[in-house]
């Protein structure tokens, strides 16, 4: 069976995960430190705070840039609902906008419709490892005094413009789940140029606390583990190679499947990192039992848009209607792109994409 994907983890990130256990020092301690001073010198961010999700980066950013109840928060309609229920846990509502034909990302001019008055935050998602195009949306949030909070969950290492996804926006969100293109096991971070932004974070994620049971405002359990950490710094060394891999078999894959698919577009100002592989294809149902029979994984990266997932409804609004992402929710499957296939794998993906169309 060729997987969808696999965490790429070895001896490195075992012995630093031991190192950790023999120190005694398991959460919020030097580890993380060191994590945080690592993640944000690759970035390119002033400031970096751990933290234990992806989830929790977007909620506790979201309030760190001042979103409130009452607010609205813009939002792509064609993303996982993290996205939108971090908005919706600072008591704010998501308007779901629809998303460009060729990157997937957060239309600009949709964006643009979506906001109001009430707009505090724009929340782009660099999907599947493409940068959504970050200036306009940037230059309009600026306009209206909204803060622009980049969802990089799926985007370590992309760069916009020649800059790293995460540092351009009022904050950056990154998860690191066992399959994204780094790992912690579980966790988050935010990134930030703005010290008092993240000094928010950082008190927000350990229950409001400046020093223990000095409570200043209330906050929550968001903290990372030194374990988490340790694992992450390691993966964070890997980082650039897991990433060039990904290209490689991304270009590979394109070749091989032109004509057949739809493959991904990237566009001249964005360096993609391929969290997904993800292409438009005919009978994508058929085409993914096809493949789960001749042992090649695929993933349907998102079934459904916001705009049609019915625990949103009457929590969100949706601005005008999201024709694209519903459209593409129909049509999109993820193969396999991860460091760990080979050529001769890929080669694999590719003929039997291939003999279900010929």
């Amino acid at each position: 069976m060729i997987p969808l994907s696999r965490p790429m983890l070895g001896p490195e990130e075992m012995s630093a995960v031991a190192a950790v256990l023999a120190s005694g020092q398991l959460a919020q301690g030097p580890r993380v430190e060191e994590f945080e001073r690592a993640f944000r010198a690759y970035v390119g961010t002033r400031e970096a705070v751990a933290v234990s999700s992806g989830t929790e980066a977007l909620r506790l950013a979201l309030i760190a840039v001042g979103v409130e109840p009452g607010d609205e928060v813009v939002v792509p309609a064609l993303t996982f609902l993290a996205t939108a229920s971090s908005v919706l846990m600072c008591g704010a509502t998501p308007v779901i906008a629809d998303v460009d034909e060729g990157t997937f990302c957060l239309d600009v001019g949709a964006a643009g419709r979506a906001m109001s008055g009430r707009t505090r935050a724009v929340v782009p998602v660099h999907l599947y490892g493409h940068p959504a195009d970050l200036d306009p949306l940037r230059e309009m949030c600026e306009a209206r005094g909204a803060a622009l909070v980049e969802d990089a969950a799926q985007a370590h290492g992309a760069r916009y413009r020649g800059r790293m996804a995460g540092s351009i926006g009022a904050a950056g969100c990154f998860s690191f789940y066992p399959t994204k293109n780094m790992t912690t096991g579980e966790g988050g971070m935010v990134t930030t140029d703005d010290a008092e932004l993240a000094g928010r974070v950082r008190l927000l994620r350990q229950h409001g606390q400046v020093a223990p049971y000095d409570y200043h405002r209330l906050g929550y359990n968001a903290r990372m583990t030194d374990i988490g950490a340790a694992i992450g710094l390691v993966q964070l060394r890997r980082l650039e190679a897991f990433n060039a891999a990904r290209r490689r078999n991304a270009a590979l894959l394109t070749e091989g499947l032109r004509g057949c698919v739809v493959t991904p577009s990237v566009e001249p100002w964005a360096e993609h990192v391929f969290h997904q592989y993800t292409v438009r294809a005919a009978r994508r149902d058929a085409l993914r039992a096809h493949l789960k029979e001749r042992g090649v994984g695929s993933g349907v990266y998102y079934p459904e848009a916001l705009s049609q997932i019915e625990v949103l409804r009457g929590k969100s609004r949706v601005a005008g209607s999201a024709p694209v992402a519903e459209n593409l929710c129909a049509e999109v499957l993820s193969l396999p792109v991860h460091p760990g296939l080979g050529e001769a794998d890929v080669a694999r993906v590719v003929a039997e994409v291939r003999a279900f169309y010929d």
